[in-house]
């Protein structure tokens, strides 16, 4: 709750939904008639068919458009609702906040009758990725101490299914792999808001790795040595859906 009370300030500004991204966690909800979203933020994703969110932020809360679902401000390891409130239960890019993981999707298989779909990312792919090895191995580092390996999350929901979820190139939800072939986005304080593992790093940390990227992006270096991503439409970040059948 902490964390985006205190940088979730601007956070539907950069993280609109994308409609690849939706038509995928759509159809790991499947036949699901009823939704419960657990750290739900600003409702990003958040299907119709949702009776009710959950989101410890009042910050984030204040920031979900009219009209949506019900919310409540909760933690995901306490849901304030009976047993199997609803036939699935997701959570999207929120289990690494969580303080306690067991406990977290324990909740999950409490409320949700028949499914479950979670959003993370691999982060055995996702250091990879070109801004964190080449640019700000610093918030590399941060997501390696909060990053939730995919085999254990896919355990603990139930044998749980992995589907790899790629990101477009011209993605409008602005995550952290979401500019992978729009550098210069990187450089824009308040896209880095939008991210958490740059927004709590801070730029104190990541000042110097900053300033060598739009240095690389002025020399054409950066260019040079990605001309293979200007032709891809979609690049594996490591971000993974995974759907538990209960």
């Amino acid at each position: 709750m902490i964390v985006y009370d205190n940088i979730g300030t601007t956070y539907s500004g950069t993280r609109q939904p994308d409609p690849r991204v939706a038509a995928q966690i759509v159809a790991a909800l499947g036949d699901a008639r009823t939704v419960v979203n657990v750290g739900a933020g600003t409702g990003s994703y958040e299907p119709p068919q949702t009776v009710l969110a959950v989101e410890p932020s009042s910050v984030m809360i204040a920031q979900r458009p009219a009209g949506s679902a019900p919310v409540v401000q909760a933690v995901a390891e306490s849901i304030p609702i009976e047993d199997d409130h609803a036939d699935a239960a997701m959570a999207l890019l929120t289990v690494h906040h969580w303080t306690d993981l067991e406990a977290g999707i324990a909740e999950l298989r409490r409320v949700a009758r028949r499914r479950i779909v979670v959003l993370t990312w691999d982060q055995e792919v996702t250091r990879r990725f070109w801004l964190l090895s080449e640019y700000l191995p610093e918030a590399a580092a941060f997501d390696d101490t909060r990053a939730v390996p995919v085999d254990r999350l896919a355990a603990l929901l139930g044998n749980a299914r992995v589907e790899p979820v790629p990101v477009p190139h011209d993605c409008t939800d602005g995550f952290g792999a979401a500019y992978w072939r729009r550098p210069e986005a990187y450089l824009d304080p308040a896209v880095r808001a939008g991210m958490s593992m740059l927004a709590q790093v801070g730029d104190e940390v990541l000042g110097s790795g900053l300033d060598r990227l739009a240095a690389d992006l002025s020399s054409g270096r950066w260019h040079e040595r990605h001309a293979d991503l200007l032709d891809l439409d979609t690049f594996d970040g490591g971000y993974r859906l995974l759907v538990a059948e209960l």
